[in-house]
């Protein structure tokens, strides 16, 4: 599994966790947003009007309405990334990391305003009589360019397993199983059956559950959030200003936080902010296509508002939970995932002093990596009597005790450049968290108590649920587009099995995937955007053309 990890993180690093991707992505939507003249601010009014369904028409073809397609956009989004995703990027980046996911969801509202617009005008009515639509139609019909469609489309198909159903079934098994004790197998194999029933019926029976889950998951989320963050109301302008100071310093070390420099914040905010709202990665135009409309540039600025709300909304109040609890620094009992441990030669080495935690942070950050341990790791009823210091999760580890098939260890194991060999053999100790189960921690900090960290349970069964069922009809239509209907009920079976696999597979595994997956999907459709941008400011003036000729008594906001 480390193996595999370290491949994957290898990967990852030339793509989606360069130091070039998210000057790609933010500035791709910083270009629209200039080149249109800030769409997500002039259109915003006018696009609630729009979801609203003040302007449709009973002939617009379509499967599903504004806010049907809207709500499974943003089932999509709203996931992982809204509950897990922010306590990572924290947890990596510092509080700064939380500025730089709202400046991606600032300018993502004009790259999905783009995305959106450009799919639904190129979109095509399937043999099934459905609609189907999505960069790769762009790419196909406009561009004519039908390899890079293709290439788009394999992506989604392997993003909708990196994105919609390996992580979001992991968050919530680990989840449950850490609130309530439920084995991992058992969550993934009801899901999994449930998942299968709601897909099968596809978008329209998505779409029947989606807006009726969305507003829900989003009430009871925001109970638990507030309840936290007015608990601790005194921490409510300290943690704004955190988000705020460190931008241009990059974050002190505090508590067990070891520091972030300001390209971690940016990266791993921006990585993250994608990775929540996916602006630019090409996933929710598909949602879109299937909207009832007669014009496609309506159906861009219904898109708009998803950012909005998934990011700057969502997003926010997490981190609020997040820094104003006080968790996202503190070290807490907690098996350790071996992906996120190394042990390393017994030294001398606090996180309490300055120097410390200075070389700490160059082992974690790979700049200045201290000695690792090789050899036999000896323990009596779990006391470790071997020499040895542990790193977990980006922090240094304490009371380490080892345990094996759920007891407490006696005899040794062997460790081979800092890494376990032994997979019975499990760490427990206290260190930093991060994901869901840190958010888990700062919803047990308010006025609900430990109860808190069951609203996060709940939030994030529907959240990342209704993530997979979204994302499904992702890699339902791409599959579609790329071999044709009668391929679907294969690639749904798949689905669903790769689900139920993933709901006992390492966390830390499957985060670095979807971050492959993202890159790989969000780099054609980025290049398509800006290959056709001539095409999207005809779209846009044509529209406002037309509908002043139409409704000639509205204001518009040209």
């Amino acid at each position: 599994m480390q193996e595999l990890n370290d491949i994957l993180i290898l990967i990852d690093s030339y793509i989606g966790s360069s130091f070039w991707f998210p000057y790609v992505l933010i500035g791709t939507g910083l270009f629209f947003t200039i080149y249109l003249k800030f769409p997500q601010v002039r259109y915003f009014r006018f696009a609630l009007s729009v979801v609203k369904g003040k302007f449709d028409k009973s002939d617009d073809e379509g499967d599903t309405s504004h806010f049907q397609a809207l709500a499974t956009a943003l089932s999509g989004t709203v996931g992982t990334g809204n509950i897990a995703g922010v306590a990572l990027a924290i947890h990596i980046g510092g509080p700064a990391a939380l500025f730089w996911m709202l400046v991606t969801a600032a300018v993502g509202m004009c790259t999905k305003f783009v995305e959106v617009t450009l799919s639904h005008k190129y979109r095509e009515k399937t043999t099934d009589g459905t609609m189907a639509g999505g960069p790769m139609y762009f790419m196909k019909n406009k561009m004519n360019m039908k390899w890079l469609a293709a290439a788009f489309a394999v992506a989604t198909v392997l993003s909708s397993f990196g994105t919609g159903s390996l992580p979001q079934i992991n968050s919530i098994s680990n989840t449950l199983n850490a609130t309530f004790g439920i084995n991992h197998m058992l969550t993934g194999g009801v899901l999994a059956v449930l998942l299968g029933f709601v897909i099968i019926g596809g978008i329209k029976r998505i779409a029947a559950v989606t807006e009726k889950l969305v507003p829900s998951m989003a009430v009871i989320y925001f109970i638990g959030a507030f309840g936290v963050i007015f608990y601790n109301y005194d921490q409510i302008l300290p943690s704004f200003a955190s988000i705020f100071s460190d931008l241009f310093t990059g974050s002190s070390a505090t508590g067990g936080f070891l520091g972030a420099s300001i390209a971690f914040a940016f990266n791993k905010g921006v990585g993250r902010g994608l990775f929540s709202n996916e602006a630019g990665q090409g996933s929710a135009p598909i949602a879109h296509a299937s909207a009832k409309g007669h014009e496609p540039v309506s159906e861009g600025m219904v898109a708009i508002l998803e950012p909005f709300i998934d990011t700057i909304v969502i997003c926010t109040i997490t981190g609020l939970v997040l820094l104003s609890s006080g968790v996202w620094s503190e070290k807490h009992e907690n098996e350790f995932q071996v992906s996120d441990l190394s042990i390393l030669e017994q030294i001398d080495i606090s996180d309490e002093t300055k120097e410390g935690s200075a070389a700490l942070y160059g082992h974690v950050s790979g700049k200045a990596p201290l000695p690792v341990f090789s050899g036999e790791l000896a323990a009596t009823d779990g006391k470790i009597t071997t020499p040895a210091t542990f790193i977990h999760a980006r922090s240094l580890a304490e009371d380490v005790t080892l345990y094996k098939n759920g007891s407490p260890y006696t005899g040794s194991t062997q460790i081979l450049d800092g890494n376990p060999i032994d997979p019975e053999v499990t760490f427990i100790g206290k260190s930093l968290v991060h994901s869901a189960p840190l958010t888990a921690l700062a919803f047990s900090r308010g006025f609900f108590g430990a109860y808190g960290s069951y609203i996060v349970s709940i939030g994030i069964l529907l959240f990342a649920f209704s993530t997979a069922i979204s994302w499904s009809y992702y890699g339902d239509r791409a599959m579609t587009f790329l071999f044709g209907s009668g391929s679907v009920i294969y690639f749904r079976i798949v689905y669903v099995i790769g689900f139920f696999v993933a709901s006992f597979t390492d966390t830390t595994i499957i985060w670095s995937l979807a971050g492959i997956a993202i890159a790989v999907m969000t780099l054609p459709n980025l290049f398509g955007l800006l290959y056709l941008r001539k095409d999207m400011k005809q779209t846009v003036d044509d529209f406002w053309k037309g509908f002043k000729k139409e409704y000639p008594e509205e204001k518009t906001p040209e």
